[in-house]
């Protein structure tokens, strides 16, 4: 049954079905005059396919991630979203794959869950959305998203600071974002992630330096980012312990995603400076942090001991093997 579109509507028909991927609401269908009898007849005949509840693909078999993105938009209604793990995804954060579409609606809305498509609803809808085709949650509302969707406090915190940090979300953009929508889950841990990266989280690597290696083995924290004069430049420090008493610097080196010539020359500098003026230094790279947090926890602690910091450390569920 091939369709007839009139001449009026046929630059419109052709417009949504390039925008939607050839996924269409029955509403839509029925606006250009095409029956509900026709639907139906199609969809028998293996031409066309129903995706969601009032939502049908004008082709048969898989459909596109595009495709699917458009059905869970097109079932939701708008005014609807993407949200949660698929906005990260558009964003580029997390690897794209089949798992559901993630859509938030405003408070109130009627859509319910189907097969592939998961729904949430905000009362701040209007605050959270960013133009985009298709539309989705800002950059600092997708963070808080996958922060208050985790099961415990602990996990939301880890997780607004690991994304924002890996993905340069700042902690200014969050901040204002939670002030849009107060009603939120792990109030105190999320405001609590907030100040930690606006103190000087600035990468993913600084942020698992102080979650994994500091926090998780009761070491004090460091003041990030301080500022040294190094043979007349201004350059920041990682990590110093100067505030506990201990003239030891960390630096976090992440060359090995990061690499070139004037950061090379500026680590050169600082750890000849930090020689120079009789400052302990130690250097981590990506794989020490993530392989092995507990062994850089011992090194750090016994520098820190050697140099007058009398304080314990904890040992955390990886030493203990748990």
């Amino acid at each position: 049954m091939s369709l007839v579109i009139s001449e009026p509507d046929l630059a419109e028909w052709e417009l949504l079905n390039r925008a939607q991927h050839a996924v269409f609401a029955r509403k839509q269908l029925r606006k250009f005059g095409i029956s509900h009898d026709a639907v139906r007849a199609n969809i028998r005949a293996k031409r066309w396919q129903r995706v969601h509840r009032g939502v049908i693909a004008l082709f048969s078999g898989p459909l596109s991630r595009a495709a699917r993105i458009s059905a869970a938009l097109l079932y939701a209604d708008l005014p609807a979203s993407l949200s949660h793990r698929t906005a990260a995804q558009e964003w580029g954060w997390l690897r794209k794959d089949g798992g559901p579409i993630h859509v938030t609606v405003p408070y109130g809305t009627s859509a319910v869950p189907q097969e592939g498509v998961v729904i949430h609803r905000s009362r701040a809808f209007r605050h959270i959305v960013v133009a985009h085709d298709p539309p989705r949650t800002s950059r600092a509302d997708t963070v808080i998203d996958l922060a208050v969707a985790e099961p415990d406090e602990r996990s939301a915190e880890r997780t607004l600071l690991t994304v924002a940090s890996a993905n340069g979300v700042a902690a200014d953009e969050i901040k204002a974002q939670l002030a849009a929508r107060p009603a939120y889950r792990y109030r105190t841990a999320l405001d609590r992630a907030v100040r930690l990266l606006g103190e000087g989280l600035t990468s993913m690597l600084e942020t698992r330096y102080f979650l994994d290696v500091e926090r998780a083995h009761g070491i004090p924290r460091a003041l990030r980012q301080v500022p040294v004069s190094v043979f007349g430049r201004k350059l920041l420090e990682d990590c110093s312990y100067e505030s506990v008493g201990v003239p030891l610097i960390v630096r976090l080196d992440g060359r090995a995603y990061h690499s070139d010539a004037e950061t090379a020359f500026r680590d050169r500098r600082r750890d000849n400076s930090a020689e120079l003026s009789g400052m302990a230094r130690l250097v981590y790279g990506w794989q020490d942090v993530d392989s092995n947090p507990c062994a850089v926890a011992r090194e750090v602690t016994t520098v820190l001991r050697r140099e007058g910091w009398q304080g314990p450390m904890k040992r955390c569920r990886k030493c203990l093997g748990t």
